[in-house]
């Protein structure tokens, strides 16, 4: 990668959700808007690839450790049926959640709830919790490919700085966090990922939807950009621009901008959550142009955290 990256000629004013052509140094090219990411049809093979898994698994593998923190095998598998659960009660059935005790942010509360739950869950065992989320996980499947994809979303995305959206987005972040989980638990016990594109890549097209809000205290003139290269069979190209005073995020790559970011595939999931914990992983992350403005993207997280 060039070690200094030239400036954009002319940038794009946007008018209303469609970008018009942007003009650079180099070969013109559109970006395009980003497009919803529909997953409904994974859950189900998603989930068979998980149970598939689990029922392989021996005493010993379900004790593992995992990248979650203080987390074992069996306490993230606990928590995807714990997931699955409230997910059919509030979703589907319309249960109303019960009333939470105060908490001084969201992710305080959801991660008191978590730790309850998993708490619990250790008094059952693996070959329990399995057949559980044999039951709950063709019922997940089912209520979200009967869902208007572009109907109100049931919960917001906050890592997204979303409050109001459209379903497709709460089910992709629900597809995210499965694949997450499963990852997880396939590299505790020693067994390959999910990084085929047919998996990992909605993963990541997600998780970049979190760009504009992990930046938007990042202070920038119209027109400075951002532009994220992630590699391999599952990646892709994303640019980040400044204009009308705030950032937004579309599909496609600007051939030189105000700072150039890259990585594989396999480095892009764990940025987004949270699992790059110390500078050598951060080596991982290949930054040219302006520096402080490209590692910004290290705080970027595409999960609760």
């Amino acid at each position: 990668m060039d070690a200094q990256i030239g400036g954009i000629n002319d940038v794009f004013a946007t008018s209303g959700r469609s970008p018009q052509i942007v003009r650079m140094s180099g070969p013109p090219r559109p970006l395009r808007p980003m497009e919803p990411v529909l997953v409904s049809e994974l859950f189900l093979p998603l989930h068979a690839e998980l149970i598939g898994l689990l029922r392989g698994l021996d005493a010993e593998a379900w004790s593992r450790p995992t990248l979650c923190a203080e987390w074992t095998v069996r306490d993230i598998a606990a928590h995807l049926l714990d997931d699955d659960l409230r997910r059919l009660s509030s979703h589907r059935d319309g249960h109303p959640l019960s009333p939470a005790p105060p908490a001084a942010s969201l992710v305080e509360l959801i991660n008191r709830l978590n730790a309850e739950w998993v708490a619990v869950a250790r008094r059952l065992s693996p070959r329990v919790i399995v057949d559980l989320l044999q039951f709950t996980g063709p019922e997940i499947a089912a209520m979200f490919a009967a869902a208007d994809p572009f109907g109100p979303a049931h919960f917001a995305v906050s890592w997204a700085g979303e409050e109001r959206l459209e379903n497709w987005f709460d089910i992709g972040r629900d597809y995210t966090e499965r694949w997450l989980h499963q990852q997880q638990i396939r590299l505790a016990v020693g067994v390959p990922g999910l990084m085929q594109r047919r998996w990992l890549h909605p993963v990541l097209a997600l998780f970049v939807r979190s760009l504009p809000h992990a930046y938007r205290a990042v202070p920038r003139e119209d027109g400075a950009s951002v532009v994220l290269e992630i590699q391999g069979e599952a990646g892709g190209a994303w640019t980040l621009l400044h204009a009308e005073g705030r950032w937004r995020l579309y599909d496609g790559a600007l051939p030189s901008g105000t700072a150039q970011v890259r990585m594989t595939a396999d480095t892009a999931w764990r940025l987004f959550s949270k699992a790059l914990k110390t500078d050598a992983d951060q080596a991982r992350v290949a930054i040219a142009g302006d520096h402080d403005l490209g590692a910004a993207i290290l705080g970027a997280l595409g999960v609760i955290a």
